[in-house]
């Protein structure tokens, strides 16, 4: 299998050490094209006003591999991988491994989301891969739970494209409590915005959040209740958690409720349109 590999922590990672090389160990054909450095957070955002650069990066993965480090975002490396640096559309586009995790509404900003989203608007089958821990520092349990899906969508092809993010946690094999397909969660964060000077005198503001509860979705669209656990209740529990993704960010359980506020609208620019050319 033709594997396309990205991340948002950059060419130098470990998390993509661990994810190429397993791939690659695994007989599977891979190729990186990864930032040149750490662009975590930066959404789907795109390189619009500036160049992308791209350099060959040569032994630091497998010997198999081929590596490139680009000065754009995430969602710029799969794109230009995608339509420029690839001879042809990979089988798969895997992302991370991220070093820490990306559990519900994280998953709005998240580069290493962001660059397997890109593949599955490609229409390739993608995953996006993290490690449910900041610092830790051992992958190799991640990595060999991302070959494993690997095999798994090889043997289980996809009917339609579809994106994967999974979240592992950060113990052992032995020790993870088993794969859960789960829900996203919500998590509320409390945003602290530090004030600081600079050395000539200019305020600056250094951004952190702390999480401070998870608001569990009790229903799905339609107003169901959910049989399904949230990502963040998974990976507390020591699963795997697998939660499908899609572009489509559509509400489609309000979608009626908002009918009549199309209607009233409609009419009012009718009746100002009606006015002005009279």
């Amino acid at each position: 299998m033709h594997i396309l590999i990205s991340n948002d922590d950059g060419i130098f990672a470990l998390g993509i050490r661990a994810l190429a090389n397993a791939c690659a160990e695994a007989g599977h054909q891979v190729t990186i094209v990864c930032p040149d450095r750490e662009r975590s957070a930066t959404g789907h955002g795109l390189t619009l006003q500036d160049p992308i650069r791209t350099d060959l990066v040569p032994n630091l993965f497998h010997s198999s591999i081929t590596a490139w480090a680009c000065s754009g975002t995430p969602a710029d490396c799969v794109k230009l991988a995608l339509g420029s640096l690839l001879d042809r559309h990979p089988d798969c586009v895997l992302s991370g491994i991220n070093h820490g995790p990306n559990l519900g509404t994280d998953t709005l900003y998240s580069g290493t989301v962001s660059a397997a989203m890109e593949g599955l608007l490609e229409g390739i089958p993608s995953i996006a891969f993290s490690l449910a821990q900041f610092g830790h520092r051992d992958f190799s349990s991640a990595a060999q739970v991302a070959v494993q899906m690997v095999d798994t969508l090889m043997q289980f092809p996809p009917a339609r494209p579809m994106l994967l993010n999974v979240n592992i946690p950060p113990v052992a094999l032995s020790d993870m409590a088993g794969v859960r397909l789960t829900k996203l969660g919500f998590r509320r964060y409390h945003d602290l915005f530090e004030k600081r000077i600079d050395p000539k005198g200019r305020t600056y503001y250094w951004l952190s959040g702390e999480v401070l509860e998870e608001v569990d979705p009790e229903t799905m669209p339609g107003g169901q209740a959910s049989p399904l656990l949230t990502d963040v209740q998974g990976i507390r529990q020591n699963y795997v958690t697998l939660t499908p993704l899609h572009f489509n960010l559509t509400d489609w359980g309000d979608v009626d409720r908002w009918q009549p506020w199309a209607e009233h609208l409609a009419a009012g620019c009718a009746a100002m349109a009606s006015a002005s050319d009279s």
